[in-house]
């Protein structure tokens, strides 16, 4: 059988110590790859490529489809883009899978019995970037969710609960406010959750899900969630289990995958030999599970669970009575090879098998096209006088001669007119609500319509959104006080 090859990336910081101390134990344990380097953060970014990467490195990438990623350096200020964001969503990385388990005694946590996966939407939500600047005082960030953006992360998660013997699935959102985007999430969560009858399913609103997971996370098995959310509690989750620095990540594509650990690269303990390779390396473990050499992966992370109940630990997890041993970066890797073949007496074993990796290939859900009708638009505008009565006169007199009336307007969401509260702060950056008098636009002429009286009116408009009905349903959320 041809070797696989994979890319590797050393990155800065801690990260070439890193990389070298995991790669050394993948070749004691006979893992079985060949190996393509990249080079990619700082120097790249100092070169004056603002994605952190080369042209030719998306090649490799694409042709081996495996990458080892160690820890870069993002340079401070505007310009320079997440390599980490670039590549899941270049790769169509769009599962994260990150498991959060504690080793006590062995390493210091308030939750002994905690093991659980999160599972975060990789690829949109608010991570797809969009920002503008629309006033003096009003920014904004575009969060969006799609439908195959969400089927494809809730049937990952119920794919990696059934193939790891989990029981449960645990669904966070913020449905409650957010109910059309993080509706959706929820919706299809609970679509695709009804063909795993023997899985168990809940939902948690994300702020008391996460108050319930860092006071009690032993009553979660998997949880899956949308980009920001996952992004956050899945840095608390690691943390409350021990700490971050012993935390690794993959990041799963219908093609591609990339596995690293999730803290960063350190550069004050750069070339001390002081850095924990324990991320890099459980990250390598989750490569060789889905590279199908599930034995090889099984033998180093025992040999990495032997090694923390024999006390052998870095600076970071070292505490006098629990600790035998504080080594280097270069001497933990040691200890871990050293025990290949051994298995932990009091941790839980890890076991994998060789089975094939979990590559699930998007299908499009047979769904029927919604009847769609444009009812009317929201207009945003910029407006310095904070009377929305004066607004909305303006507005009246610039609209007189269409078929459209003024619904509400309403400033950073909240209705203030009609009938708004003196006591609601306002910005420059306002929401106007036109609605058809008709029940209907007939087209979109009288959109354009719109825009040229406005204009002739002085009307400062940022941007328009179009308001449809889709099969008689609001496809647009109401003004709060509306």
């Amino acid at each position: 059988m041809k070797t696989p090859r994979i890319t590797v990336a050393h990155g800065d910081g801690i990260g070439p110590e890193i990389m070298a101390a995991t790669l050394n134990v993948l070749e004691a344990a006979g893992a079985s790859f060949a190996i393509d380097t990249i080079d990619i953060g700082e120097k790249i970014y100092r070169r004056g490529l603002n994605a952190g990467i080369e042209d030719s490195s998306w090649d490799k990438l694409a042709e081996n489809k495996i990458f080892l990623k160690a820890p870069i350096t993002t340079p401070q200020g505007g310009g320079f883009k997440s390599l980490n964001v670039t590549v899941r969503k270049s790769l169509g990385l769009y599962a994260n899978v990150r498991p959060c388990r504690s080793y006590a005694p062995f390493v210091k946590t308030k939750h002994p019995n905690m093991d659980l996966v999160i599972i975060r939407e990789n690829e949109e939500d608010l991570y797809a970037g969009i920002e503008h600047r629309q006033t003096d005082e009003v920014y904004q960030c575009l969060k969006l969710i799609t439908r195959p953006g969400c089927e494809k992360i809730v049937r990952y998660a119920f794919e990696y609960a059934k193939r790891a013997g989990r029981k449960k699935v645990t669904c966070f959102t913020k449905d409650n406010i957010m109910k059309m985007t993080d509706g959706l999430f929820h919706k299809v969560f609970d679509e695709i959750g009804a063909e795993y009858p023997t899985l168990e399913k809940e939902h948690w609103i994300v702020d008391i899900g996460a108050a319930k997971m860092a006071d009690t996370p032993e009553v979660f098995d998997v949880i899956v969630m949308p980009n920001l959310y996952g992004d956050i509690l899945s840095d608390v989750s690691a943390q409350i289990a021990g700490s971050v620095g012993l935390a690794g990540s993959s990041n799963i594509g219908e093609n591609c995958a990339m596995f690293e650990a999730i803290h960063g690269s350190a550069p004050r303990r750069a070339g001390q030999n002081m850095a924990n390779p324990s991320g890099l390396m459980l990250a390598s473990v989750q490569m060789l599970v889905h590279m199908g050499q599930g034995k090889v992966a099984q033998k180093i992370h025992n040999a990495w669970l032997k090694t923390m109940e024999d006390g052998i630990h870095t600076y970071d997890l070292y505490r006098a009575g629990v600790s035998k041993q504080k080594v280097g970066t270069k001497e933990f890797a040691l200890a871990v090879a050293s025990r290949l073949g051994d298995e932990p007496e009091k941790l839980q074993r890890a076991c994998y098998s060789d089975e094939s990796p979990l590559h699930l290939k998007y299908e499009k859900r047979d769904l029927p096209l919604a009847k769609k009708e444009l009812i009317g638009v929201d207009v945003f505008v910029q407006e310095d006088n904070r009377d929305p009565e004066h607004l909305a006169e303006r507005l009246k007199s610039a609209i007189q001669n269409l078929p459209l009336s003024l619904q509400m307007i309403t400033n950073r969401g909240v209705k203030v007119y009609p009938q708004g509260m003196k006591e609601t702060f306002k910005t420059d950056h306002w929401r106007c609500r036109l609605v058809s008098k008709e029940g209907g636009v007939s087209n979109h002429g009288v959109l354009w319509m719109l825009m040229r009286e406005l204009s002739q009116t002085n009307i400062d408009v940022i941007k328009t959104e179009n308001l449809y009905l889709f099969d008689g349903q609001k496809g647009y959320s109401l003004g709060q006080g509306q």
